[in-house]
């Protein structure tokens, strides 16, 4: 299905990819200079990636997000870049994925989406938790061939500082699962579910936990209870880190340890901005991101 529109507006097409039975909604967003527009492509073969004026680029969103958030960003960058925008799986137009992932497994998921379409060397920006799936990315050998440079937007991974009430309620939490764990199945599972059901139990959790259920709720806490600084060492990528002052997702000191302890990152604070500093301030990001992911001379 498409929508066609007029002047400088894209033609938008849905695309699919079948991985392993979870199924990727994807756009690929591209300008086509012969008309001054952005379009987006249903047919991809790997001689036509190879015309666009700078290298191919992957956006990934965040947690809860899905690629409409990122799709104007997309837009902006498509009169220099082949954009492509992924709904991550369970997000978005993208199915569910059969069991909790992990954050390598969607890794996976977009490392093959890339080589299904046939994707030779690419660019990365990814905001929040597409920032977590991309470190786990830079780690790999894989990468280290086919991607360039990466800007991390917001990105999480980085353990938080804790707050005292947090711990607080961590406790109450492991007090009040305490008397159904010493219960015999299936008894101990029904007891749980019960529990998880209450409003006392919901009101201990962070509000996106709340509003999830099954397997995403899994995969939510798979996300957020791995840390991410081990991986920081491994990562020899250029890293461009893209940062809101007032972000209150993923503060300013997190960007502050990634940049620490990645081997080429620098960090750029966005004045006013918080958490989407591309929704913020759109044209500043997208002339920072620009002149960042602008090939250089010794590129060719």
């Amino acid at each position: 299905m498409s929508l066609s529109t007029t002047g400088d507006n894209p033609t938008i097409q849905a695309h699919r990819f079948d991985y392993n039975g979870t199924i990727l909604a994807w756009e690929h967003i591209r300008m086509d200079h012969s008309t001054g527009s952005a379009s987006d492509s249903s047919h991809i073969s790997t001689a036509d990636l190879s015309k666009g004026p700078s290298r191919p680029l992957i956006i990934l969103h965040g947690w809860g997000a899905s690629k409409k958030i990122m799709q104007p960003l997309g837009r902006m960058l498509a009169f220099h870049h082949d954009c492509y925008v992924i709904d991550l799986a369970g997000f978005g137009e993208s199915s569910e994925p059969p069991f909790a992932w992990k954050i390598d497994d969607y890794a996976d998921s977009i490392q093959a989406w890339a080589e299904h379409i046939g994707l030779l060397k690419f660019d990365i920006l990814a905001h929040s938790f597409g920032g977590r799936i991309t470190l786990k990315l830079l780690t790999r050998p894989w990468s280290k061939e086919h991607v360039h440079n990466v800007l991390i937007t917001g990105g999480a991974g980085m353990k938080p500082r804790r707050s005292a009430s947090f711990y607080a309620k961590k406790y109450v939490a492991k007090s009040l699962k305490a008397p159904f764990n010493l219960l015999p199945e299936p008894f101990k599972s029904r007891g749980l579910h019960w529990l998880r059901a209450t409003s006392t139990w919901k009101s201990l959790g962070s509000s996106e936990y709340a509003v999830l259920s099954g397997v995403m709720r899994e995969t939510f806490v798979h996300s957020v209870t791995e840390y991410l600084e081990p991986t920081l060492p491994k990562i020899s990528h250029s890293v461009l880190l893209l940062w809101g002052e007032n972000d209150d997702a993923t503060p300013l000191y997190q960007a502050q340890r990634m940049e620490k302890g990645l081997a080429e990152a620098a960090l750029v604070v966005m004045d006013g901005c918080g958490h989407y500093a591309f929704l913020d301030k759109p044209k500043q990001f997208v002339a920072i991101a620009e002149a960042y992911l602008k090939p250089t001379d010794l590129e060719g």
